[in-house]
Protein backbone atom coordinates (compact mmCIF):
# COMPACT_ATOMS: atom_id res chain seq x y z
CA UNK A 1 0.00 0.00 0.00
CA UNK A 2 1.39 3.38 -0.98
CA UNK A 3 1.49 5.98 1.78
CA UNK A 4 2.42 9.63 1.83
CA UNK A 5 4.69 10.66 4.71
CA UNK A 6 3.87 13.76 6.64
CA UNK A 7 6.35 16.56 6.11
CA UNK A 8 5.87 19.09 8.89
CA UNK A 9 5.21 18.69 12.61
CA UNK A 10 4.01 21.77 14.49
CA UNK A 11 4.20 21.80 18.28
CA UNK A 12 1.95 24.44 19.83
CA UNK A 13 3.30 25.56 23.19
CA UNK A 14 6.67 25.24 24.87
CA UNK A 15 7.26 24.52 28.54
CA UNK A 16 8.27 21.08 29.71
CA UNK A 17 5.79 19.15 27.56
CA UNK A 18 6.51 21.06 24.35
CA UNK A 19 10.27 20.87 24.59
CA UNK A 20 10.31 17.26 25.80
CA UNK A 21 8.23 16.39 22.73
CA UNK A 22 10.54 18.34 20.45
CA UNK A 23 13.64 16.76 22.02
CA UNK A 24 12.35 13.22 21.56
CA UNK A 25 11.08 13.73 18.00
CA UNK A 26 14.20 15.56 16.83
CA UNK A 27 16.30 12.67 18.17
CA UNK A 28 14.21 9.78 16.82
CA UNK A 29 13.32 11.31 13.45
CA UNK A 30 16.96 12.21 12.68
CA UNK A 31 16.20 15.47 10.87
CA UNK A 32 14.04 13.86 8.19
CA UNK A 33 10.93 15.77 9.24
CA UNK A 34 10.56 19.51 9.74
CA UNK A 35 9.74 20.25 13.39
CA UNK A 36 8.54 23.69 14.37
CA UNK A 37 7.58 24.82 17.87
CA UNK A 38 5.44 27.91 18.39
CA UNK A 39 5.45 29.54 21.81
CA UNK A 40 4.73 32.96 23.22
CA UNK A 41 6.75 34.63 25.94
CA UNK A 42 3.56 36.49 26.85
CA UNK A 43 1.96 33.22 28.00
CA UNK A 44 3.61 31.89 31.13
CA UNK A 45 4.05 28.20 31.88
CA UNK A 46 2.84 26.58 35.09
CA UNK A 47 6.32 25.23 35.73
CA UNK A 48 5.78 23.78 39.22
CA UNK A 49 6.23 20.11 38.31
CA UNK A 50 9.70 19.70 39.71
CA UNK A 51 9.67 16.05 40.84
CA UNK A 52 9.93 12.97 38.65
CA UNK A 53 9.94 9.17 38.78
CA UNK A 54 12.78 6.86 37.63
CA UNK A 55 11.54 6.42 34.05
CA UNK A 56 12.86 9.88 33.23
CA UNK A 57 16.34 8.37 33.15
CA UNK A 58 15.30 6.43 30.07
CA UNK A 59 14.04 9.59 28.37
CA UNK A 60 17.24 11.47 29.13
CA UNK A 61 19.33 8.59 27.81
CA UNK A 62 17.36 8.38 24.54
CA UNK A 63 17.73 12.10 23.82
CA UNK A 64 21.40 12.06 24.79
CA UNK A 65 21.32 14.13 27.98
CA UNK A 66 24.36 13.98 30.25
CA UNK A 67 23.15 13.57 33.84
CA UNK A 68 25.67 15.84 35.56
CA UNK A 69 25.29 18.62 32.99
CA UNK A 70 21.50 18.41 33.13
CA UNK A 71 21.45 18.63 36.95
CA UNK A 72 23.83 21.58 36.95
CA UNK A 73 21.70 23.43 34.40
CA UNK A 74 18.44 22.78 36.26
CA UNK A 75 19.61 23.15 39.90
CA UNK A 76 18.67 19.49 40.23
CA UNK A 77 18.97 16.99 43.06
CA UNK A 78 18.30 13.26 43.37
CA UNK A 79 15.08 11.61 44.47
CA UNK A 80 14.72 8.17 46.06
CA UNK A 81 11.00 8.35 46.81
CA UNK A 82 8.18 10.33 48.43
CA UNK A 83 7.57 10.66 52.16
CA UNK A 84 3.88 10.82 53.12
CA UNK A 85 2.94 12.56 56.37
CA UNK A 86 -0.54 12.47 58.00
CA UNK A 87 -2.10 10.45 55.19
CA UNK A 88 -3.34 7.44 57.17
CA UNK A 89 -3.89 9.12 60.50
CA UNK A 90 -2.58 12.35 61.96
CA UNK A 91 1.01 11.70 62.99
CA UNK A 92 1.52 8.81 60.56
CA UNK A 93 4.60 8.87 58.34
CA UNK A 94 5.75 6.46 55.64
CA UNK A 95 7.81 6.44 52.48
CA UNK A 96 6.97 5.30 48.98
CA UNK A 97 10.50 4.39 47.97
CA UNK A 98 11.60 3.52 44.44
CA UNK A 99 12.90 0.08 43.55
CA UNK A 100 12.37 -3.31 45.10
CA UNK A 101 11.65 -4.32 48.67
CA UNK A 102 13.51 -7.30 50.11
CA UNK A 103 14.97 -10.18 48.14
CA UNK A 104 13.23 -13.13 46.51
CA UNK A 105 13.14 -16.34 48.55
CA UNK A 106 10.85 -18.68 46.65
CA UNK A 107 7.70 -18.31 44.54
CA UNK A 108 5.94 -16.21 47.20
CA UNK A 109 6.57 -12.42 47.17
CA UNK A 110 8.87 -11.09 49.87
CA UNK A 111 6.17 -9.05 51.58
CA UNK A 112 4.13 -12.17 52.27
CA UNK A 113 6.91 -13.58 54.50
CA UNK A 114 7.29 -10.16 56.07
CA UNK A 115 3.56 -9.86 56.71
CA UNK A 116 3.43 -13.13 58.68
CA UNK A 117 6.49 -12.30 60.77
CA UNK A 118 5.37 -8.72 61.37
CA UNK A 119 2.08 -9.98 62.82
CA UNK A 120 4.10 -12.21 65.16
CA UNK A 121 6.32 -9.31 66.23
CA UNK A 122 9.36 -10.86 64.57
CA UNK A 123 9.99 -8.37 61.76
CA UNK A 124 10.86 -4.69 61.62
CA UNK A 125 8.95 -1.99 59.76
CA UNK A 126 8.78 -2.53 56.00
CA UNK A 127 11.26 0.30 55.41
CA UNK A 128 14.11 -1.76 56.92
CA UNK A 129 14.02 -4.02 53.85
CA UNK A 130 14.22 -1.25 51.24
CA UNK A 131 17.57 0.33 50.43
CA UNK A 132 16.00 3.47 48.96
CA UNK A 133 13.84 4.02 52.03
CA UNK A 134 16.70 3.48 54.45
CA UNK A 135 19.00 5.69 52.39
CA UNK A 136 16.33 8.40 52.35
CA UNK A 137 16.02 8.18 56.11
CA UNK A 138 19.79 8.67 56.42
CA UNK A 139 19.94 11.38 53.71
CA UNK A 140 22.33 9.21 51.70
CA UNK A 141 22.60 8.83 47.93
CA UNK A 142 24.62 7.14 45.23
CA UNK A 143 23.67 5.63 41.87
CA UNK A 144 23.92 1.85 41.52
CA UNK A 145 27.62 0.98 41.09
CA UNK A 146 28.78 -0.69 37.89
CA UNK A 147 31.54 -2.67 39.60
CA UNK A 148 29.47 -4.41 42.31
CA UNK A 149 27.17 -7.36 41.72
CA UNK A 150 24.62 -9.25 43.80
CA UNK A 151 24.18 -6.37 46.25
CA UNK A 152 21.27 -4.19 47.38
CA UNK A 153 23.31 -1.29 46.00
CA UNK A 154 22.32 -2.54 42.56
CA UNK A 155 18.67 -2.05 43.56
CA UNK A 156 19.01 1.72 44.01
CA UNK A 157 16.38 3.30 41.76
CA UNK A 158 16.19 7.06 41.58
CA UNK A 159 14.70 10.06 39.82
CA UNK A 160 15.29 13.81 40.02
CA UNK A 161 14.06 17.07 41.45
CA UNK A 162 14.66 20.05 39.16
CA UNK A 163 13.46 23.51 38.26
CA UNK A 164 10.89 22.91 35.51
CA UNK A 165 11.43 26.29 33.85
CA UNK A 166 15.20 25.71 33.71
CA UNK A 167 14.59 22.21 32.33
CA UNK A 168 12.48 23.67 29.51
CA UNK A 169 15.22 26.18 28.71
CA UNK A 170 17.83 23.41 28.73
CA UNK A 171 15.77 21.30 26.33
CA UNK A 172 15.06 24.32 24.12
CA UNK A 173 18.77 24.90 23.60
CA UNK A 174 19.32 21.22 22.81
CA UNK A 175 16.41 21.14 20.34
CA UNK A 176 17.46 24.25 18.45
CA UNK A 177 20.95 22.77 18.06
CA UNK A 178 19.28 19.73 16.50
CA UNK A 179 17.30 21.67 13.94
CA UNK A 180 13.99 22.37 15.65
CA UNK A 181 12.71 25.77 14.52
CA UNK A 182 11.36 27.91 17.34
CA UNK A 183 8.83 30.60 16.45
CA UNK A 184 7.98 33.25 18.99
CA UNK A 185 4.44 34.50 18.67
CA UNK A 186 0.94 34.48 20.03
CA UNK A 187 -1.59 32.36 18.13
CA UNK A 188 -4.73 34.33 17.30
CA UNK A 189 -6.46 31.92 14.92
CA UNK A 190 -6.55 28.22 14.06
CA UNK A 191 -7.68 27.27 10.55
CA UNK A 192 -9.19 23.92 9.59
CA UNK A 193 -9.36 22.02 6.34
CA UNK A 194 -12.70 21.98 4.60
CA UNK A 195 -14.43 18.64 4.54
CA UNK A 196 -12.73 16.79 7.41
CA UNK A 197 -11.95 19.56 9.91
CA UNK A 198 -8.27 18.72 10.18
CA UNK A 199 -6.13 21.58 11.46
CA UNK A 200 -4.05 22.97 8.61
CA UNK A 201 -2.47 26.07 10.17
CA UNK A 202 -2.15 28.38 13.13
CA UNK A 203 -2.05 32.11 12.53
CA UNK A 204 0.12 34.38 14.66
CA UNK A 205 -0.57 37.94 15.80
CA UNK A 206 2.08 39.05 13.31
CA UNK A 207 -0.05 37.62 10.50
CA UNK A 208 2.33 34.72 9.85
CA UNK A 209 0.61 31.48 8.95
CA UNK A 210 2.30 28.32 10.29
CA UNK A 211 1.14 25.26 8.35
CA UNK A 212 1.66 21.63 9.23
CA UNK A 213 0.55 18.04 8.69
CA UNK A 214 0.67 16.87 12.32
CA UNK A 215 -0.05 19.22 15.23
CA UNK A 216 1.00 18.52 18.82
CA UNK A 217 -1.05 20.50 21.34
CA UNK A 218 1.15 21.45 24.31
CA UNK A 219 -0.83 24.59 25.12
CA UNK A 220 -1.59 23.54 28.68
CA UNK A 221 -5.02 23.25 30.29
CA UNK A 222 -6.43 25.64 27.72
CA UNK A 223 -6.16 22.97 25.00
CA UNK A 224 -6.05 25.48 22.17
CA UNK A 225 -6.23 22.87 19.42
CA UNK A 226 -7.64 19.75 21.06
CA UNK A 227 -10.49 21.53 22.86
CA UNK A 228 -11.01 25.13 21.76
CA UNK A 229 -10.74 24.17 18.10
CA UNK A 230 -11.78 20.49 17.85
CA UNK A 231 -14.25 20.44 20.80
CA UNK A 232 -13.00 17.01 21.89
CA UNK A 233 -14.60 17.06 25.35
CA UNK A 234 -13.24 16.50 28.84
CA UNK A 235 -13.91 13.77 31.41
CA UNK A 236 -14.23 15.22 34.92
CA UNK A 237 -12.93 13.01 37.76
CA UNK A 238 -13.41 15.51 40.58
CA UNK A 239 -15.99 13.24 42.25
CA UNK A 240 -13.04 10.97 43.08
CA UNK A 241 -10.32 13.60 43.38
CA UNK A 242 -12.01 16.74 44.76
CA UNK A 243 -8.95 19.01 45.02
CA UNK A 244 -9.29 21.71 42.39
CA UNK A 245 -6.72 24.38 43.25
CA UNK A 246 -3.05 24.72 44.06
CA UNK A 247 -0.90 27.49 45.48
CA UNK A 248 2.84 27.31 44.74
CA UNK A 249 5.69 29.21 46.37
CA UNK A 250 9.48 28.76 46.57
CA UNK A 251 11.34 29.25 49.83
CA UNK A 252 14.91 29.36 51.08
CA UNK A 253 16.80 26.08 51.38
CA UNK A 254 16.95 24.09 54.59
CA UNK A 255 20.11 22.92 56.36
CA UNK A 256 19.72 19.35 55.09
CA UNK A 257 19.37 18.51 51.40
CA UNK A 258 17.01 15.55 51.47
CA UNK A 259 16.91 12.98 48.63
CA UNK A 260 13.13 12.69 48.58
CA UNK A 261 9.93 14.62 48.01
CA UNK A 262 7.57 15.14 50.94
CA UNK A 263 3.78 15.21 50.82
CA UNK A 264 2.05 16.39 53.99
CA UNK A 265 -1.72 16.03 54.26
CA UNK A 266 -3.52 19.06 55.70
CA UNK A 267 -7.17 19.64 56.63
CA UNK A 268 -8.49 19.85 53.05
CA UNK A 269 -5.63 18.75 50.83
CA UNK A 270 -1.87 18.31 50.93
CA UNK A 271 1.41 20.19 50.64
CA UNK A 272 4.41 19.25 48.52
CA UNK A 273 8.03 19.93 49.41
CA UNK A 274 10.69 19.50 46.70
CA UNK A 275 14.32 20.31 47.59
CA UNK A 276 16.47 21.82 44.84
CA UNK A 277 20.05 23.07 45.04
CA UNK A 278 19.05 26.74 45.17
CA UNK A 279 15.67 26.64 46.88
CA UNK A 280 12.78 24.45 48.00
CA UNK A 281 9.65 24.19 45.86
CA UNK A 282 6.41 24.14 47.88
CA UNK A 283 2.76 23.97 47.05
CA UNK A 284 -0.63 23.38 48.63
CA UNK A 285 -3.15 21.32 46.63
CA UNK A 286 -6.62 21.73 48.12
CA UNK A 287 -10.39 21.58 47.69
CA UNK A 288 -11.90 25.05 47.32
CA UNK A 289 -15.25 23.78 48.64
CA UNK A 290 -13.64 22.87 51.95
CA UNK A 291 -11.19 25.73 52.47
CA UNK A 292 -10.80 29.29 51.19
CA UNK A 293 -7.85 30.51 49.14
CA UNK A 294 -6.71 32.72 52.03
CA UNK A 295 -6.84 29.82 54.49
CA UNK A 296 -4.95 27.61 52.04
CA UNK A 297 -2.26 30.26 51.57
CA UNK A 298 -1.90 30.72 55.33
CA UNK A 299 -1.46 26.97 55.79
CA UNK A 300 1.15 26.83 53.05
CA UNK A 301 3.17 29.78 54.35
CA UNK A 302 3.04 28.47 57.93
CA UNK A 303 4.67 25.22 56.87
CA UNK A 304 7.76 26.36 54.96
CA UNK A 305 11.37 25.56 55.86
CA UNK A 306 12.56 29.09 55.26
CA UNK A 307 11.66 32.56 54.06
CA UNK A 308 9.33 32.59 51.02
CA UNK A 309 11.04 33.89 47.90
CA UNK A 310 7.88 35.06 46.13
CA UNK A 311 4.16 35.45 46.65
CA UNK A 312 2.12 32.25 46.28
CA UNK A 313 0.79 31.66 42.75
CA UNK A 314 -2.73 30.28 42.36
CA UNK A 315 -3.66 27.59 39.81
CA UNK A 316 -7.17 26.30 39.19
CA UNK A 317 -7.77 22.90 37.62
CA UNK A 318 -10.25 20.10 37.10
CA UNK A 319 -8.83 16.62 37.51
CA UNK A 320 -9.57 14.46 34.47
CA UNK A 321 -8.62 13.85 30.86
CA UNK A 322 -9.69 14.65 27.31
CA UNK A 323 -12.14 12.16 25.84
CA UNK A 324 -9.56 11.66 23.10
CA UNK A 325 -5.86 12.42 23.31
CA UNK A 326 -5.62 12.11 19.52
CA UNK A 327 -8.35 13.77 17.46
CA UNK A 328 -8.00 14.11 13.67
CA UNK A 329 -4.41 15.32 13.13
CA UNK A 330 -3.97 16.78 16.63
CA UNK A 331 -2.36 14.99 19.58
CA UNK A 332 -2.63 16.56 23.03
CA UNK A 333 0.41 16.08 25.26
CA UNK A 334 0.91 17.31 28.82
CA UNK A 335 -1.78 19.39 30.50
CA UNK A 336 -3.58 19.80 27.19
CA UNK A 337 -4.40 16.09 27.41
CA UNK A 338 -5.49 16.01 31.03
CA UNK A 339 -4.55 16.78 34.61
CA UNK A 340 -3.77 14.49 37.53
CA UNK A 341 -2.60 16.17 40.68
CA UNK A 342 1.15 15.72 41.24
CA UNK A 343 0.82 13.55 44.34
CA UNK A 344 3.00 10.78 42.85
CA UNK A 345 5.04 13.00 40.50
CA UNK A 346 3.51 11.55 37.33
CA UNK A 347 2.99 14.72 35.24
CA UNK A 348 6.30 14.59 33.42
CA UNK A 349 6.07 10.82 33.03
CA UNK A 350 2.71 11.19 31.26
CA UNK A 351 4.42 13.51 28.76
CA UNK A 352 7.14 10.91 28.27
CA UNK A 353 4.58 8.11 27.83
CA UNK A 354 2.57 10.14 25.30
CA UNK A 355 5.66 10.88 23.21
CA UNK A 356 6.64 7.20 23.33
CA UNK A 357 3.18 6.23 22.08
CA UNK A 358 3.37 8.85 19.32
CA UNK A 359 6.63 7.34 18.09
CA UNK A 360 5.12 3.84 18.20
CA UNK A 361 2.06 4.94 16.21
CA UNK A 362 3.76 7.60 14.11
CA UNK A 363 1.33 8.50 11.31
CA UNK A 364 1.44 9.21 7.63
CA UNK A 365 -1.00 11.58 5.97
CA UNK A 366 -3.66 8.85 5.96
CA UNK A 367 -3.94 8.94 9.78
CA UNK A 368 -5.07 5.33 10.21
CA UNK A 369 -8.22 5.12 12.33
CA UNK A 370 -7.01 1.86 13.89
CA UNK A 371 -3.76 3.49 14.99
CA UNK A 372 -5.55 6.52 16.40
CA UNK A 373 -8.02 4.33 18.31
CA UNK A 374 -5.22 2.23 19.84
CA UNK A 375 -3.26 5.34 20.80
CA UNK A 376 -6.33 6.68 22.57
CA UNK A 377 -6.96 3.35 24.29
CA UNK A 378 -3.42 3.21 25.64
CA UNK A 379 -3.53 6.84 26.70
CA UNK A 380 -6.75 6.23 28.62
CA UNK A 381 -5.28 3.13 30.26
CA UNK A 382 -2.25 5.07 31.54
CA UNK A 383 -4.38 7.93 32.87
CA UNK A 384 -6.97 5.70 34.54
CA UNK A 385 -4.45 3.42 36.28
CA UNK A 386 -2.51 6.39 37.64
CA UNK A 387 -5.84 7.97 38.64
CA UNK A 388 -6.70 4.87 40.67
CA UNK A 389 -3.34 4.93 42.45
CA UNK A 390 -3.85 8.56 43.44
CA UNK A 391 -7.42 7.91 44.58
CA UNK A 392 -6.05 5.14 46.84
CA UNK A 393 -4.18 7.71 48.94
CA UNK A 394 -7.42 9.58 49.66
CA UNK A 395 -9.64 6.52 50.11
CA UNK A 396 -7.28 4.72 52.50
CA UNK A 397 -7.35 7.26 55.31
CA UNK A 398 -8.63 6.99 58.88
CA UNK A 399 -8.67 10.70 59.69
CA UNK A 400 -11.67 12.12 61.52
CA UNK A 401 -10.48 15.70 61.94
CA UNK A 402 -12.32 17.14 58.93
CA UNK A 403 -15.34 16.46 56.76
CA UNK A 404 -13.04 16.43 53.72
CA UNK A 405 -11.15 13.33 54.86
CA UNK A 406 -14.28 11.58 56.13
CA UNK A 407 -15.91 12.04 52.71
CA UNK A 408 -12.80 10.68 50.96
CA UNK A 409 -12.77 7.58 53.17
CA UNK A 410 -16.46 6.90 52.47
CA UNK A 411 -16.56 7.62 48.73
CA UNK A 412 -17.29 5.03 46.07
CA UNK A 413 -14.21 4.37 43.94
CA UNK A 414 -13.73 3.00 40.40
CA UNK A 415 -14.34 -0.74 40.01
CA UNK A 416 -10.72 -1.25 38.96
CA UNK A 417 -9.55 0.13 42.30
CA UNK A 418 -12.17 -1.85 44.22
CA UNK A 419 -10.75 -5.03 42.73
CA UNK A 420 -7.26 -4.08 43.91
CA UNK A 421 -8.52 -3.33 47.41
CA UNK A 422 -10.44 -6.59 47.67
CA UNK A 423 -7.43 -8.68 46.65
CA UNK A 424 -5.23 -6.90 49.17
CA UNK A 425 -7.72 -7.22 52.02
CA UNK A 426 -8.11 -10.92 51.34
CA UNK A 427 -4.51 -12.18 51.56
CA UNK A 428 -2.38 -9.12 50.97
CA UNK A 429 -2.23 -9.91 47.26
CA UNK A 430 -1.35 -7.19 44.79
CA UNK A 431 -1.97 -7.82 41.10
CA UNK A 432 -0.50 -5.57 38.45
CA UNK A 433 -2.94 -4.85 35.66
CA UNK A 434 -1.24 -5.33 32.29
CA UNK A 435 1.62 -2.82 32.02
CA UNK A 436 0.28 -0.17 34.40
CA UNK A 437 2.82 2.36 35.65
CA UNK A 438 2.97 1.50 39.34
CA UNK A 439 4.27 -1.96 40.15
CA UNK A 440 3.36 -4.15 43.11
CA UNK A 441 5.88 -2.50 45.46
CA UNK A 442 4.30 0.93 44.92
CA UNK A 443 0.81 -0.29 45.77
CA UNK A 444 2.17 -2.26 48.74
CA UNK A 445 3.88 0.74 50.30
CA UNK A 446 0.80 2.96 50.13
CA UNK A 447 -1.63 0.26 51.29
CA UNK A 448 0.58 -0.82 54.16
CA UNK A 449 1.71 2.71 54.96
CA UNK A 450 -1.90 3.87 55.30
CA UNK A 451 -2.91 0.99 57.54
CA UNK A 452 -5.12 -1.04 55.19
CA UNK A 453 -5.84 -4.32 57.00
CA UNK A 454 -5.48 -7.78 55.49
CA UNK A 455 -7.20 -10.96 56.59
CA UNK A 456 -4.05 -13.04 56.29
CA UNK A 457 -1.20 -13.97 53.98
CA UNK A 458 -0.41 -16.43 51.22
CA UNK A 459 -0.59 -19.86 52.86
CA UNK A 460 2.48 -21.07 50.96
CA UNK A 461 4.53 -18.92 53.33
CA UNK A 462 3.98 -21.66 55.93
CA UNK A 463 6.08 -24.08 53.90
CA UNK A 464 9.07 -22.17 55.33
CA UNK A 465 9.70 -22.54 59.07
CA UNK A 466 9.37 -19.48 61.28
CA UNK A 467 13.03 -19.76 62.28
CA UNK A 468 14.21 -19.86 58.67
CA UNK A 469 11.93 -16.96 57.73
CA UNK A 470 13.18 -14.81 60.61
CA UNK A 471 16.77 -15.58 59.61
CA UNK A 472 15.99 -14.70 56.00
CA UNK A 473 14.40 -11.36 56.93
CA UNK A 474 17.24 -10.45 59.26
CA UNK A 475 19.88 -11.20 56.65
CA UNK A 476 18.13 -8.90 54.16
CA UNK A 477 17.83 -6.12 56.74
CA UNK A 478 21.45 -6.41 57.89
CA UNK A 479 22.90 -6.33 54.38
CA UNK A 480 20.82 -3.27 53.46
CA UNK A 481 21.93 -1.49 56.65
CA UNK A 482 25.60 -2.14 55.82
CA UNK A 483 25.12 -0.85 52.28
CA UNK A 484 23.49 2.37 53.50
CA UNK A 485 26.41 2.89 55.89
CA UNK A 486 28.88 3.08 52.99
CA UNK A 487 26.75 5.42 50.88
CA UNK A 488 27.79 9.11 50.76
CA UNK A 489 25.69 11.97 52.06
CA UNK A 490 23.25 13.25 49.43
CA UNK A 491 24.42 16.87 49.65
CA UNK A 492 28.05 15.77 49.45
CA UNK A 493 27.37 13.66 46.38
CA UNK A 494 25.58 16.56 44.64
CA UNK A 495 28.39 18.98 45.54
CA UNK A 496 31.00 16.61 44.15
CA UNK A 497 29.31 15.52 40.92
CA UNK A 498 26.75 18.10 39.80
CA UNK A 499 26.95 21.31 41.81
CA UNK A 500 25.06 24.08 40.01
CA UNK A 501 26.24 27.69 39.79
CA UNK A 502 24.75 30.02 42.37
CA UNK A 503 21.71 31.90 41.17
CA UNK A 504 20.60 35.34 42.26
CA UNK A 505 17.23 34.86 43.96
Amino acid sequence: MQTTPIKTIVIVGGGTSGWMTAAALSTILKGRYAIRLVESDEIGIIGVGEATIPMIQRFNKIVGIDESEFLKETQGTFKLGIEFVNWGKLGDRYMHGFGRIGQDLWTVPFEQYWRKMRALGKAQDLEAYSITRMASKANKFMPPPSDVSNSPLNDIAYAYHFDASLYAKYLRKLCIERGVVRTEGKIVQVTQREGDGYVDAVVLASGERVEGDLFIDCSGMRGLLIEETLKTGYEDWSHWLPCDRALAVPCESAATLTPYTRSTAHRAGWQWRIPLQHRIGNGHVYCSKAISDDEAAATLLANLDGKPLADPRLFKFTVGMRKKAWNRNVIAIGLAGGFLEPLESTSIHLVQAAVSQLIEFFPDTGFSAADVDEYNRQSRFHFERIRDFIILHYKANQRDDSEFWKACANMEVPQTLTEKLNLYRSRGRIVRFDNELFAETGWLQVMQGQNLPTEGYNTLVDLQSEEATVEYLESVRAVIAKCVDVMPDHAAYVARHCAAPKLKM
